[in-house]
């Protein structure tokens, strides 16, 4: 088949912003020792290398003093689930995972390698991400879509002893619970005083339902788009099954915004909308964190008519849900203490730690810091490594 040239020159799509930053890719590696004569070379290379290369063979853990394995993630994505943009493929994926290797150094000084594999089946993914995995000191999945990326995290996390954290679940829990934790806080209450509605029931929805319960929340209700789910519905994937045990103590059925009524929070990770009069009909001081990106669920002027605070994923609206708050540091202080996995209690720990940079300047536009606020990423970083070495999954 002939190849035809693209009718699209680089000229013309350089014009535009976006594509003159992304010209030539947003990465590149760089050396951190000189090689500027024949003894470099032989100390860079070989024969010196063959020395570091038969003590690490003798004793495998050295690994992580002697090459950079210690300090560097895996950012691995099939491509499936790219941010509003759904399966676009791993090549359309490229230019989003350079951006997450961006953020990992800009933010936490974690150096991160974007691989975008042409695999999607759980088996084939797993099986590449593990043979990769002798390379990183960590491994961050990135845009693979539900229900699959759940069982292809909790295979590499049986597998591997390093650090598996799939993003889009927790790094988007653990920014909500932390502004959940602060809304609480401003209108007086507990997150056990909190009935709360969250509509998408896709990783990051899912994600965000479990932290919530494992942080106490008085109950929460969860609808997919054919509505609550609920024990006893027909048609429920065992993720959703499971998630059914657990939530929705009230029995509610319907709709998301039937059961808004009386809610005290709604959180949209669905790409759905939410009528004014649905979020009118939550009780006094409600919280909305319409999360759905560009578009959220509800317009934050629109929900700050009802609402005491509004959250979005957006950066132009005060109170931006985002990642870059947690992944970084959450990796630093894993990789910090060489730790075998993120457990639950290191993502709380990292919520808590996030909630507290606010701390007296909490306000109803302030329940969230900027990601550029300088004390985010040290304040996470600490209480990871911390938690870490409570739960007895630190090496050092």
């Amino acid at each position: 088949m002939a190849v035809t040239p693209s009718s699209i020159s680089l000229e013309s799509l350089d014009l535009d912003p976006a594509f003159a930053l992304h010209r030539g890719g947003k990465l590149e590696v760089r050396s951190t020792v000189p090689v500027r004569d024949a003894g470099d070379l032989a100390l860079a290379y070989t024969p010196g290398v063959a020395k570091v290369c038969s003590a690490i063979a003798d004793e495998p853990d050295l690994v992580n003093d002697y090459t950079w394995v210690s300090n560097v993630v895996a950012v691995v994505s099939d491509g499936t689930a790219v941010l509003g943009l759904g399966d676009i493929g791993p090549a359309a994926a490229m230019p989003v995972m350079e951006g997450k290797a961006l953020l990992f150094k800009q933010f936490a000084g974690v150096d991160a390698v974007p691989i975008c594999i042409s695999c999607t089946g759980v088996d084939e993914i797993v099986e590449t991400v593990a043979r990769l995995a002798p390379s990183f000191g960590g491994v961050n999945l990135e845009d693979i879509s539900a229900p699959r990326c759940f069982e292809v995290e909790d295979r590499l996390r049986e597998l591997l002893d390093i650090p598996v954290f799939h993003d889009d679940q927790h790094g988007t829990a653990i920014v909500v619970l932390a502004a959940l934790k602060n809304a609480a806080r401003l209108t007086g209450r507990s997150l056990g005083d909190l009935r709360a509605v969250v509509a998408g029931a896709g990783a990051s929805g899912i994600a965000v339902s479990r932290i919530l319960l494992n942080a106490g929340i008085g109950d929460i209700a969860v609808a997919d788009s054919k509505g609550l789910i609920h024990e006893g519905r027909e048609g429920l994937n065992p993720v959703k099954e499971a998630l059914a045990r657990g939530t929705n103590r009230a029995g509610l059925r319907g709709s998301t915004e039937s059961a808004l009524a009386g809610a005290d929070v709604f959180v949209g990770l669905s790409g759905s909308t939410v009528s004014e009069e649905a979020v009118a009909s939550m009780a006094k001081d409600s919280i909305v964190f319409a999360l759905s990106n560009p578009t959220p669920e509800v317009h934050p002027e629109v929900a700050r008519r009802h609402a005491h605070v509004v959250a979005t994923g957006r950066s132009d609206f005060p109170n931006q849900i985002n990642n870059v708050l947690a992944f970084p540091g959450v990796f630093r202080g894993a990789l910090d203490v060489r730790a075998t996995a993120i457990t639950e209690n290191m993502k709380v720990a990292a919520a808590e730690a996030l909630a507290s940079v606010v701390g007296d300047d909490l306000s109803a536009d302030y329940v969230i810091p900027s990601p550029f606020d300088e004390r985010v990423a040290p304040a996470v970083i600490a209480a990871v490594s911390e938690q870490a070495r409570l739960d007895g999954v630190a090496r050092r």
